[in-house]
């Protein structure tokens, strides 16, 4: 039995010995496994902080830029606005459309319906009026194949109608011979622009937040209708007129140049003869009769602020006033270069004889010539055929030779208070500009 035991104490005291060194083992091992885990959680931790901290950096960066960067792309693509200067020939409409087009902001076309008229010379006015309505939308739209119809398949920009009358034509992308900013005459930019291909013209009108056309081929605001109620369109309509006995004085002067198109407005037959320019002036005042009735007098509501009526007479009157009072109409900054440049352009000393002369010239004396030099007889068959429309746009009848030259008598009635207010407005503003 002792001996046993003996055996059984010897055999366990090592036993023990490795046992302790064994646990002391294990407590390093569990001392150094949670040191390892503290290291290791304090780098994640960390590693998680870095990864919060560049999340963080990266929202705000998201947040703050990216609206800025939509809001800039929004506002430097605003939806155009689309302007037609409704007018008849010689009435002033050349200039005002020049007004238009020296503005920066404007892609301006002269009377591109010209090319429907040439093509298509056996027709009415009234027939082809769907063909020019269609022909001006397309142009509102930039899309200028809508001349394929019209035009050569070869054409070039020069064969647009009067092309070097538009200062979009004449400057970048159309031409890289001018600045947008420059105040571009016909005559320059004929000599130098002229050699482009015609695909500029779509592409200069895209680059521009108003498209501008100037026409004088539509006889009916109604027409204009489906336009005007297009979703694709913000169509505004100045309507340009002029005293009809001014208007038979300068057609007189450029007979030859308008026989193509008194033929289509009143037939061939009608265009003969003593009474021909009359027949032709009796349709030009009635149609401005029905286009300012249908755009003042019984508009429909999308009619409203969209329809202007201008006189020529209160332009030369007042230029500076009338053309902020457009610029205004047609959501555009009068500029001080533009308004030196009207006033320069209405008081030159030039007589404006040709047909699309849009030269520097003294406006107010040239738009009372006919007054001096118009018979009195022939006076009063324009005041029969065109009564109407001179009551109605506030032209003063003559009775007389006597009354025809004496200059003290103001042949044109005033218009109403709250227009001339608005004018006296745009005066103040405009004046001292100068």
């Amino acid at each position: 039995m002792h001996s046993c035991s003996c055996d059984c104490l010897k055999v366990r005291v090592p036993q023990q010995r490795t046992c302790e060194k064994a646990t002391l083992l294990e407590s390093g091992l569990v001392v150094l496994h949670k040191d390892l885990l503290r290291s290791l959680a304090i780098m994640v931790k960390s590693r998680r902080v870095q990864v919060l901290l560049i999340l963080v950096v990266l929202s705000f960066l998201l947040i703050h830029f990216l609206p800025c960067s939509n809001n800039a792309h929004t506002e430097e693509k605003p939806p155009p606005v689309h302007i037609l200067i409704l007018s008849s020939w010689r009435s002033g409409s050349s200039f005002t459309g020049q007004i238009f087009s020296q503005h920066p902001s404007v892609f301006y076309l002269m009377e591109p319906a010209w090319h429907v008229w040439v093509k298509m010379y056996q027709n009415s006015a009234k027939v082809l009026h769907m063909a020019v309505r269609d022909l001006v939308r397309s142009v509102f739209l930039c899309d200028m194949s809508v001349f394929d119809a019209y035009m050569s398949s070869q054409k070039k920009k020069s064969d647009l109608f009067q092309w070097e009358t538009s200062r979009a034509l004449c400057s970048p992308p159309a031409c890289d011979s001018f600045s947008r900013s420059d105040i571009i005459t016909a005559g320059n930019c004929k000599t130098i622009c002229g050699k482009y291909p015609f695909s500029k013209v779509e592409e200069a009108c895209k680059t521009y937040s108003h498209v501008a056309i100037k026409e004088v081929r539509f006889f009916d605001l109604k027409v204009l209708y489906p336009l005007l109620t297009d979703p694709s369109l913000n169509l505004k309509i100045i309507h340009l007129v002029r005293d009809p006995r001014a208007v038979f004085r300068s057609r007189e002067n450029t007979m030859a140049d308008l026989k193509r198109d008194s033929n289509i407005v009143v037939g061939s037959q009608k265009t003969k003869g003593e009474m021909g320019p009359y027949n032709t002036m009796q349709v030009i005042c009635k149609s401005h009769v029905e286009i300012y009735k249908a755009g003042s007098q019984a508009a429909p509501s999308f009619l409203k602020d969209r329809y202007l009526l201008v006189r020529y007479e209160d332009i030369v009157r007042d230029p500076l006033a009338r053309a902020a009072q457009m610029y205004r109409f047609a959501e555009l900054h009068f500029t001080p270069a533009l308004q030196k440049w009207v006033h320069n352009i209405t008081h030159g000393k030039g007589h404006g004889a040709q047909a699309f002369d849009i030269g520097s010239r003294d406006a107010l004396r040239v738009s009372q010539a006919w007054r001096k030099t118009l018979p009195f007889q022939k006076i009063e068959k324009v005041q029969n055929v065109c009564k109407e429309a001179m009551d109605l746009l506030g032209y003063r009848l003559v009775q007389s030779e006597e009354e025809q030259k004496n200059m003290s008598l103001d042949l044109l009635f005033a218009q109403n208070s709250s227009e001339c207010q608005i004018l006296k407005a745009e005066k103040l503003v405009s004046a001292p500009t100068l």
